[in-house]
């Protein structure tokens, strides 16, 4: 080794060791943030049936991530408040800090990981086909990608990327608001729709016109963490640390056990 190349070396060791030191000693702004507001931002997706469902009628949320969400207000001794996002609108959501952190069940797709970062995760989950019951087009998994079906996915969620690159017949759909996958299928305009486990709940749950198509064989499960903006490494092991907790201490199982989604938990 030359002497030159020792310096270097040496050189970004010291210039690594000063970055570390500086990242360990960087305050904690987005907790401290919340600490002066009394408040934790959370940004849900209003319309997740088992996640952060909000009553139409009387405006009260449920689901895991509602109940969840409370709790690291509590840990964090704040009170939780709930800002309205979906997926498609996450990112932009979190990096514009309309929200402290992203708590709907958030799927880490590459896609979202170069924006965004990730809690370790907390529920998984494969996709799902619903169809309607008299559905002559669509009887098991091998009838989505055929010639003239119709596939819908929402827009911004992870089945959107999946099914663009599964489908090579079929023809895919892509839903946005103020349309709504259930009614595109119950109006004949698709053939089914993709959804994850905790939606397809609220079909099982609430329409007895609708049909769950499983893949035979897992066919593309993915894991589900809460969503932080970059720059504030001390804030995700924040949100971290509390989903360690969770799942050391059963609020997790309890939680999910309430909201059917106990088949879905990652316990570590």
């Amino acid at each position: 080794m030359t002497r030159l190349t020792a310096a270097l070396l040496g050189l970004l060791g010291l210039l690594a060791t000063v970055a570390a030191a500086s990242v360990s000693a960087a305050p904690n702004i987005t907790s401290q943030r919340v600490q002066d507001r009394g408040e934790l931002r959370v940004c849900i997706w209003p319309d997740y049936y088992g996640i952060s469902l909000r009553n139409p009628r009387t405006g009260q949320l449920s689901g895991i991530d509602i109940d969840l969400s409370a709790a690291f207000a509590a840990d964090l001794k704040v009170k939780p408040v709930y800002v309205d996002s979906s997926f498609a609108t996450l990112v932009d959501d979190l990096l514009r800090d309309r929200c402290d952190v992203a708590m709907f069940a958030i799927g880490m797709t590459p896609q979202r990981a170069q924006a965004l970062r990730f809690s370790r995760p907390y529920l998984e989950s494969d996709i799902y086909a619903v169809t309607t019951r008299s559905s002559r087009v669509v009887q098991r998994w091998q009838d989505l990608d055929r010639p003239g079906v119709r596939i819908a996915v929402q827009a911004g969620t992870f089945m959107e990327p999946v099914m663009a690159a599964a489908l090579k017949q079929a023809n895919l759909v892509v839903v946005r608001p103020p349309a709504t996958r259930e009614r595109e299928l119950e109006a004949g305009r698709v053939d089914a729709f993709m959804t994850d486990y905790p939606y397809s709940r609220r079909l099982l749950d609430n329409a007895d016109w609708a049909r769950l198509v499983a893949p035979p064989a897992p066919f593309s499960v993915l894991p589900y963490a809460y969503a932080v903006k970059p720059g504030d490494a001390a804030w995700l092991t924040a949100v971290d640390e509390f989903v360690s907790r969770i799942q050391r201490d059963g609020r997790l199982q309890a939680a999910a056990k309430r909201h059917g989604l106990s088949a879905i938990v990652r316990e570590r």
